[in-house]
């Protein structure tokens, strides 16, 4: 997988709503934002960074430009999670396991759910 550009928390925020509802205009955007919605231009700006990020294509549909998202959610949250525990827990999956269980953010049975999710997964591959 291509390195992926990091997203503000703000440019993350209108990305997720077109990995929630596909193409869009900006209208579109900007009318799935509950009140207060942010200006149209505002959002406009954000889509424009978004597409040259290379996370949103762009199609002319009739006389509108719709946008679409270029990268898979799944791909950015892999992307992003192999990030935090690269500079976080020194590459260490062991590390933010154990960070979960010491601050009790993970629970027993979910540990457990966790173990057979790695053992399916293993199976599976041989």
């Amino acid at each position: 997988m291509a390195a992926i550009t990091k997203l503000t928390e703000k440019e993350e925020e209108v990305m997720t709503v077109f990995w929630q509802h596909g193409a869009l205009t900006i209208r579109d955007v900007v009318a799935l934002y509950p009140e207060p919605r942010p200006h149209f231009n505002t959002v406009s700006t954000y889509v424009h960074i978004l597409e040259k990020k290379g996370y949103l294509s762009r199609q002319k549909v009739g006389n509108a430009l719709t946008y679409s998202p270029a990268i898979e959610l799944e791909e950015y949250r892999k992307s992003t999670m192999k990030g935090v525990i690269r500079r976080f827990f020194d590459n260490s999956y062991m590390q933010i396991v154990s960070t979960l269980v010491r601050d009790e953010d993970i629970s027993v049975d979910e540990l457990k759910e966790l173990i057979r999710m790695v053992e399916q997964n293993k199976e599976q591959k041989q």
